[in-house]
């Protein structure tokens, strides 16, 4: 089961967020049919809002991260809340292009190095939060970093992390979020700076059967690292016929009118998890009434 694992250092001044999402971003895959480096990049995606939507304290908060890049992919969205639960949607789900020199699947160039990268939480105010900042390079962890510390003044470490198997199944995935404190000394900085060093690629230590535990381990040596709690995550569409109902309603009387004219029927389908829902004639008219 995919989860999130979230600890602190023992004086709280650091806070870390560990996550394998390997099982989540392979139901994604499915849902979505995506190509190699699609999957990477919509699973790099998924997991850091995975991550950022159990950062968030309240039962019906929402997040929504938008990376809105100029490469083939064209826009990749995902939303969470603090329970656990994801769902996204790439605009182009089949992208095919060369490998990097170093032979990884080139995320950076699928996306695009130009665009922006959004990032909306619904607290439940009057106004939700819109943090934007321009994207690095497009490979997501750099791109979530920069946004971290210019956006939201919050010092942070990002990785993530995809590995995609020959028959195009997702073989691993997941990632990890670390934040500095304002009261982190700088002798626990030093000390976790030459921790992330030691780590090469998150998703080839997942796939060589590390524990999230041990991950953390890792990461936080010799700063006593305390385990708060472990959050089970799962990609769920929350789509229905009713929601789909309303949403035809609110088109409006004369543009439901003019599908029944033009087609005499109406296929929708859900951009979360691409359930086809149909209406005959006679339903588009009950829908007007």
């Amino acid at each position: 089961m995919s989860h999130v694992l979230r600890g602190a250092s023992k004086d709280g001044s650091i806070r870390i967020f560990v996550a394998d999402t390997t099982s989540l971003v392979e139901e994604a895959r499915s849902y979505h049919h995506t190509s190699p480096v699609v999957s990477a990049a919509f699973g790099r995606v998924l997991t850091a809002t995975s991550i950022m939507g159990i950062m968030m304290k309240g039962d019906k908060d929402k997040l929504t991260v938008i990376v809105k890049g100029n490469g083939p992919i064209g826009s990749l969205t995902a939303v969470s809340d603090s329970k656990g639960t994801v769902k996204g949607y790439p605009f182009n789900p089949v992208v095919n292009i060369p490998l990097r020199p170093d032979g990884k699947l080139d995320v950076g160039s699928a996306v695009g190095s130009e665009g922006v990268l959004s990032v909306i939480k619904d607290l439940g105010m009057k106004e939700p939060y819109n943090g934007q900042f321009e994207l690095v390079n497009g490979e997501i962890a750099e791109d979530l970093t920069a946004y971290f510390a210019y956006s939201e003044q919050q010092p942070s470490a990002v990785a993530l992390g995809v590995l995609v198997d020959v028959d195009y199944s997702i073989k691993a995935a997941g990632g990890f979020i670390v934040q500095l404190m304002p009261d982190a000394k700088e002798e626990s900085i030093e000390t976790l700076e030459k921790n992330l060093s030691s780590i090469s690629s998150i998703s080839h230590i997942i796939e060589e059967g590390a524990t999230t535990d041990e991950i953390l381990n890792i990461i936080m040596k010799d700063l006593d690292p305390v385990v708060y709690d472990k959050i089970d995550i799962k990609y769920l569409c929350d789509c229905s016929r009713e929601r789909i109902e309303q949403a035809l309603i609110s088109l409006g009387n004369k543009e439901i009118e003019d599908i029944i004219i033009e087609d005499e029927k109406a296929e929708i389908i859900c951009h979360f998890c691409n359930k086809k829902y149909h209406f005959d004639k006679e339903e588009l008219k009950g829908l007007i009434e």
